[in-house]
This record gives structure tokens, sequence and C-alpha cells, in this order.
């Protein structure tokens, strides 16, 4: 996705965001600030991909923080209030008649485990304050059927995790993967480095994942969303043999959708106009969209 205007304050906002969290001294966070802005000013352009400026802005926070994972604890904490909700996520599944659409839909609601941005989470707790009424809203985009139809004739599918929080959720999704069909050859993407506050290797073995899917792989580098200059050899010859890649997140929809990769489809809440209008959706739903 192009960066739209309306992603600039979001990005300051992203900025401001994880310096407050990370100190208090005035003159550290003045430096972050106007270091941000000058990677921002020499940076953009209508034609940048808002993904790749947003890693090139928050590159230079994390260096100017001396902190190369300054979401941390906030990563921690959105596991822990994840992981407490699934007792109550795997019963509505098992009581579900559709087990599968049950945990697209948890998948998703995890997704608004974000921080610093309009539409998201203030702090990890919010997530049960919002869980029951968000289950009820349902999916107001629903590409599920076409969705299971490519699952179906699929045996390679490639899964790319987004936010710590959701990737708890993530785990029972490709556990109902496996169930709706035994044969695919399920491999999770985590990210090759901390970014904001964003799954990594770490999360996806602590949380048990090597039991669940076929391969776990990483994006190989810093990025948000991820940076298809970079990404590992393995990857590259996967994603091009993949019969379906399954995107979480709005950040991976911002590098994907500049691609050609398809069939693709976006498990997301819908969190920005510019990513609602890019995908011809309302803004704050929960979404499966394919692109066949």
């Amino acid at each position: 996705m192009k960066i739209q205007t309306q992603c600039i304050p979001c990005l300051l906002k992203r900025i401001i965001f994880e310096t407050e969290l990370n100190t208090n001294n005035p003159n550290l966070k003045k430096k972050v600030i106007r270091n941000a802005c000058e990677i921002l000013a020499k940076n953009y352009d209508h034609n940048i991909n808002s993904a790749e400026l947003a890693t090139k802005v928050h590159k230079i926070v994390y260096e100017t923080l001396q902190n190369n994972d300054p979401y941390k604890n906030l990563k921690q904490q959105s596991n822990e209030i994840s992981l407490s909700l699934i007792p109550q996520i795997k019963k509505m599944i098992k009581e579900s008649k559709d087990p599968l659409k049950m945990s697209i839909l948890c998948s998703i609601i995890g997704n608004n485990l974000d921080f610093g941005i309009d539409g998201a989470s203030s702090e990890p707790n919010d997530l049960r304050k919002i869980f029951k009424k968000s289950i009820k809203k349902g999916l107001e985009n629903d590409d599920t059927r076409k969705f299971k139809n490519i699952l179906n004739n699929s045996k390679k599918i490639l899964f790319f995790s987004d936010n710590c929080g959701e990737i708890v959720f993530d785990k029972i999704l490709c556990q109902e993967l496996k169930k709706y069909n035994p044969d695919l050859n399920l491999t999770l993407i985590v990210k090759g480095e901390p970014i904001l506050s964003d799954a990594t290797m770490k999360d996806a073995e602590d949380l048990g994942f090597i039991k669940v899917v076929d391969e776990i792989l990483n994006t190989g580098c810093f990025a948000v969303g991820v940076d298809f200059d970079k990404m590992p050899i393995k990857l590259e010859k996967k994603l091009k043999n993949a019969d379906l890649i399954i995107c979480k997140g709005m950040a991976n929809y911002e590098s994907f959708s500049d691609t050609n990769y398809k069939p693709i489809v976006y498990l997301l809440r819908t969190k920005c106009d510019s990513i609602a209008n890019s995908m011809n959706l309302p803004i704050n739903i929960n979404a499966v969209k394919l692109y066949n």
C-alpha cells in the first residue's frame, strides 16, 4: 500500500507512544522526535510503501532510544492476557457449528492488541474488556467460504503472524486449519527481529507452535510487515510455491498489497481509514478478505 497523507500523523503518534513508553528524559524525547522527523522528511514520497517508510522511521527511533525491543513488557503482558482467554475460546470453538470460522473470528479479535494508534488497545487488558462484544459482532466482511474452497485443494500454506497476544489465538487457528485439511503443510512466519509489538521466534517457541505447524520461519530482518528484498532465500522460495498465503494484521497487508502474491487472505481488524479505504472496507470491522 502506498503511503497516504493520513498515515503521517498516525506514524508520529506511534513514535511518541514508544518514546513515552521508554524514557522520561525530555532531552532524549526531543532527540527521538527530531531524528524521526528528519528520516520522515528525507524519505517521504507518495510512491513509497507505507510499511517501508514506517520501518525506516522506527529504526532510527530504536537506535536513538538505544533499545532493540521497546515493547518487550507489553508483548509479554499481551501473551499472558490472551492465554487467560484460551479456555473460553476453546469452549466456543467446541460448541460452534463451524469451528474453523469461530477460530478465525477469535484470531481476528486478537488483532485488536496493537498499541500507539487510534482504533486499537491502550493496554493489554483491553482485550478482556472487548472480547465478548467483539465475538457478538462476528465477521463483518466474510470471505470464509471462498477461503475454505481454496483450503480444500491446498497443500502448502504460509501463515504470516502479527502481534503478540493475538499469536496465542493464531495457534488455535493453526490447529483448526490442520483439522480442516490434515494434508496441509503449514509454515508459520514470525518477525526476524523485534519490531513494535509483533511476535518473534521466541514467542512462537515459548507458545509451543512447533507442535502445531510443520515449520517456523522468520522474515529475516527488522521490518514493519515484510521486507521482500531482505527475506531469507528459503522463505522467498516458499512464497513462490505456496498454494495460499494467510496474513494477519494491517502491516502485512501494507507490505503484500504492493506485490502479486496470490491467492492471499487477510485476517484483520480495519483499525485505520487508510487500510479500510485501500481494501474497500468500512473502518473498525472484523474482516476476512480474500484476493485470488
